[in-house]
This record gives structure tokens, sequence and C-alpha cells, in this order.
């Protein structure tokens, strides 16, 4: 088969890496000047950082298995974790259980609750059963009600808004199930997956196998339209040349409304489920410090009246040799597109959260900064709401020949590197049958 693929970003790779090994000839159509979407990476002191933070749970055995069949396994590191939770002025270390138990914010009483709920959720695989509530229901009736206003409800508003009281229990359930897995049996302290390098590793030995195979990749080439004639796919139209190039099957791997822009032709039942799930975009600013932060890698924020949802804090993670010992903290935010914040510069948005950094570290000076970064992604968080298993949309649309692979088929689980390869490998099988995994 002759196969197109839109989007270089890690599903469109691996789609292309499984097909190119059965034999099927294959070519992809990045519209940015890289590969990797959200997992491209970029340099740093002498070394390659991912524009958005990325580490790898236990639990990610897809990208694991992956690592080790492209022959990157020694490089995977599994580190100790810093958490931490910003709260009511200070920050709090959430390492350890211990550490829960001295988290004064929340009575005795709510800490032992919070701990015991999040052992259930660690334990509990039946998540089709809290398809039906939202997280914030489950939790103010499990965890009680100061746990929801304290901890997880900021955390829900940080990351969707407006939209927080709407997003499904099993979207919490997966988060918290995931996280604690990777604490082990002791339940002590967390282990986190690295790839010493850069992930971008992972992006470049995808590449060099796909083109090694004869498949062929275009960055900076938008793909303006897929040409549909009769129900079936006929091939794309690129911005770059006035005739279509033909293909037996497509795969796009881009979020819902540009799909929809790529295929007006896409009947009003699969169409409307790609317009029913909205997306967060995400706002990244990468600061290169002279001086540390804090002593913590992840610090959630959960007053609100910080302007960032959290700050990682990377060189607390990753030693700074490796960045020409520079100091590397991300302040994270993911917005809806109506937020003021979205179309802010990434000179405003520095300004804006430039005095919110003293509440972290009040020794904290702007002259610390010797250079920052800006990154905003669109469609970064799809919102998931209760019932969302229904509303998934079909790897296959009703048009012959094209298939679809993008984050909001990502479920239970959320958005990773590790569910976005599950995906690419799973598109693919479907595509050519006898591949999935």
């Amino acid at each position: 088969m002759n196969i197109g693929i839109i989007g270089g970003g890690v599903a469109g790779l691996t789609a292309a890496y499984e097909l190119t090994r059965k034999g099927h000839k294959v070519s992809i159509f990045e519209a940015s000047p890289y590969l990797g979407g959200q997992a491209a990476t970029f340099e740093v002191g002498g070394g390659r950082l991912e524009k958005a933070y990325h580490h790898l749970f236990k639990s990610d055995t897809v990208i694991i298995d992956l690592i080790n069949e492209l022959g990157l396994g020694s490089k995977l590191y599994w580190l100790d974790s810093k958490v931490g939770f910003y709260c009511k002025e200070r920050i709090h270390n959430f390492v350890t259980p211990f550490d829960l138990l001295k988290f004064t914010p929340i009575s005795i009483v709510d800490r032992l609750r919070l701990g015991l709920v999040s052992l259930y959720l660690q334990r509990l695989n039946d998540w089709p059963k809290l398809e039906g509530i939202t997280a914030k229901d489950w939790i103010i009736k499990y965890a009680g009600k100061q746990n929801y206003d304290m901890v997880w409800g900021p955390l829900l508003r940080g990351k969707f808004g407006d939209a927080a009281e709407e997003v499904g229990m099993v979207w919490f359930w997966g988060k918290i199930h995931l996280r604690f897995g990777s604490r082990g049996k002791t339940m002590q302290k967390e282990k986190l997956g690295y790839l010493m390098g850069s992930f971008g590793q992972v992006i470049d030995a995808l590449e060099q196998e796909i083109r090694k195979r004869g498949g062929e990749i275009h960055i900076s080439t938008p793909v303006q339209r897929i040409a549909v004639a009769d129900g079936r796919v006929m091939g794309l139209e690129l911005k770059a040349s006035s005739n279509p190039v033909p293909f037996d099957a497509v795969i796009a791997t881009v979020p819902s409304p540009i799909f929809l822009r790529l295929v007006p032709e896409l009947p009003e039942q699969y169409a409307s489920k790609l317009r029913q799930i909205k997306y967060q975009a995400a706002v990244l600013v990468v600061l290169l410090l002279k001086r540390s932060l804090s002593h913590i890698y992840w610090l959630n924020v959960s007053d609100r009246a910080l302007p960032f949802l959290a700050a990682i804090e990377h060189t607390n993670y990753i030693g700074r040799s490796e960045y020409g010992g520079k100091h590397i903290v991300y302040l994270s935010n993911y917005l809806a597109r109506e937020h003021p914040i979205y179309n802010k510069s990434g000179d405003e948005l520095l300004q804006i959260y430039l005095p919110h950094l003293r509440k972290l570290n009040p020794e904290f000076s702007p002259d610390w900064i010797e250079k920052y970064y800006y990154h905003r992604e669109d469609s970064a968080q799809p919102i998931i709401t209760t019932n969302y298993s229904a509303k998934i949309p079909d790897y296959r649309t009703p048009i012959q020949g094209l298939y679809l692979a993008n984050t909001t088929q990502i479920y239970p689980e959320d958005r990773g590197m590790n569910y976005s390869i599950r995906l690419g490998q799973r598109v693919s099988g479907i595509v050519a049958p006898g591949l999935e995994r």
C-alpha cells in the first residue's frame, strides 16, 4: 500500500515505523520545520531539552519497549522524583506518605482520607464504573470538601479552567493510578524515567528507521486538503503543489479542529463527535536561571492567585551538567483560547509571572534569568468529560481509506508519549491488519 501520514509527531512517526517495517510505502507530511510535535527538542547549553517537560512512569511499558527496540535502552535512567505542593504561601514536600501526614493546610483526618483515597485509586482497575460521575463530585464524596477545595480542586481548575467541574472522574483516576504506580510496593519514593540526552533521540531513531526502509519524510510541508471522491480518500493536496499526491490510504494525526478543516466532506455524524470534544491550550515559559528556584522537581501550585499551574525545575531531576550548568524551570499553564493570557507574547507573559516567582522563592531576582523560551500548543489537552468512551471518534472514518489518530482517542489514560506511540501502533494495525499490538 501507498500510505500518506499527516503529522510528524510521535503517533505519526510510530505509525510510519510500523508500516514501513511491513513493506508499505509511506510518506509523512509535517507542517513544522521539525519532527516530534509536543516531544520536539531544542538546544540548551550544549544539550537537548524537550519543549514541553517529559518523563516516564513505570507503567509506560509501550515506550519502554520501543526505546529498547531502537537500541536506546542503556540511556534510560530511573531517578528519584522530588514532588512538592505550593499552598498557603509555602512549599510543602510531597515525596513520601510521611510528607502527606505533615501537610498542615488540611486537617489530620483529611490527610488520612487523602492518603486512603489515593491508595484506593492506585489499586482500582474497574474504571468504567467511574464514567458517569465528575471528578469534583467523586472527590468531595470520598475525599471530602476540604481536600477538594485545598488540593485537587485548584489543580483541576488550573488544568481545565471553566470546564473543571465537567471533567470526568476517569481522567482523574488515570492521573492518580499512573502516578502512584511509579512509587513501587513500599509507596515510598517515586521513580520517574528519563532518556539521558533527551527523548528527541527516540524521534531521531524513528526517523532514521523510516528513511532506511524507503519511507519519505517532508518537513515544512503543510497539507491543504485531503482529496476525497465518491466516499473514498484519493490523496493529499499540498500547499506547495498544485496537483494532489495520490495515496491508497491516509492517516491524519492532527488535532480534531485541523482535521475538520482538511476534510469538510466528513459525514455529520462523525464530524459532530470531533466538534464536541474541546481542547485546552498549553502555554510554556522555559527559564534558564543562574540559581535554583526551589529544591523541588515538580511543584504543583494550588494557589490560583499565582498565574501558572506548575513550576517544573528540570535540573532538580536531571543534572545541570547536561545543560552547561544552567538551572532550567518550566512554568506551565493550560488555558482556554478565550483566556486573556492565551494571546500574550512571551515578554508579556514573563512580566506577569515575575512577581509571583518571589512567592516561591523570596530571594528570586529577575537578574537570575539568563534567557527564556516561550512555547504554545493550541490543542494540548482534550477535556475529558463524563461518559467519554461514547464520545471517542473511531480510528476509521466514514470515508474509505481515511483514518484518524489523535489525543482525543487516548482513553482511559491521559495523553503522553507512551500513549501516542500506542496510538500509532494501533492505527497502523487497522490500516494494515496484523500489525496491531
